[in-house]
């Protein structure tokens, strides 16, 4: 199988493709510069050069894999919008081009946030919050299983945390608890998580046999207590833990101040999958995000 992959340099794409080369598949990675390629390559894949806004190459990638796995996504919030709507005009010339193929397109999204309910594969992504706000794309990604593509989501966490995991909301958290002098949690939220390896199983069994419209999550544990979060990350840095305002936090404060657990029942008993590695409070005991 040929394999596309945006953002295949990245944390989950990396993941990704190890999983698919060691099982003897074709990767295909867009890089958007000679040492993402180079990471690409040293894997086992090929890059070719390029980013989102190459509608062009992207699609002609498309139509020439077997498969196509939607990894990369560019956060700049002052461009949010602007991303969002690039992503949704490839979306739809991706639907054009792959119409009644059947190619696979799995594409990563995120996992609702309920507010203290959890959330299952069944719950709508809200258009509002920072979950949410890419609810566009994940709704055009759905759309095109109505067009003869077999198309899905695979729902991420708020944590997808591993050994040499810099970028992710972990990473981020602790070096907001070091510029304010503590670390922080509000309440008794708890967050969902799931290993990289895990997740890049479960993106590895989309590509391969996930049904055409599959909403599934890459959970691997329902609800990590933050401040458990936060008492270790204190434990490893010499900061005092404490409860704080979300506000402080800025934009990261409305992520940190919701209770937001999610289920992955479903996924588990329609994919066979079996999340099996170390939990988000073992990482940090080992010392990922503080060392």
């Amino acid at each position: 199988m040929r394999v596309f992959i945006t953002g295949a340099s990245g944390w989950i794409g990396t993941a990704l493709s190890k999983e698919l080369i060691a099982a003897g598949h074709d990767v295909v990675g867009l890089a958007r510069s000679r040492a993402s390629a180079d990471k690409i390559e040293a894997l086992g894949g090929t890059a070719v050069l390029g980013d989102m806004s190459d509608h062009d190459l992207i699609v002609s990638e498309a139509i020439k894999a077997d498969a196509v796995a939607h990894l990369a996504f560019t956060l700049d919030f002052a461009e949010f919008e602007a991303t969002v709507d690039n992503e949704v005009r490839l979306l739809g010339r991706i639907g054009d081009a792959l119409a009644d193929s059947g190619t696979a397109f799995i594409a990563a999204s995120g996992t609702p946030i309920l507010a203290g309910r959890l959330a299952t594969e069944r719950d709508h992504l809200e258009a509002a919050g920072p979950a949410g706000a890419r609810a566009r794309t994940a709704n055009a990604v759905l759309a095109l299983a109505d067009r003869g593509i077999r198309a899905g989501l695979v729902r991420m966490p708020r944590s997808v945390h591993g050994a040499g995991d810099r970028n992710g909301l972990i990473s981020v958290l602790v070096g907001l608890d070091r510029q304010l002098g503590t670390a922080a949690y509000v309440g008794d939220n708890r967050w969902p998580a799931v290993h990289i390896d895990d997740a890049g199983r479960l993106f590895f069994l989309a590509l391969e046999k996930a049904p055409a419209g599959s909403v599934l999550h890459a959970v691997g544990e329902e609800g990590v207590p933050m401040r458990r979060v936060a008492e270790i990350i204190a434990a490893k840095t010499g900061l005092p833990a404490g409860p704080v305002d979300p506000a402080q936090l800025g934009a990261f404060g409305q992520l940190l101040g919701v209770d937001q657990p999610a289920s992955a029942e479903e996924t588990c008993a329609l994919m066979d999958w079996k999340p099996t590695g170390p939990s988000l409070l073992e990482d940090l005991e080992a010392g990922y995000y503080t060392d």
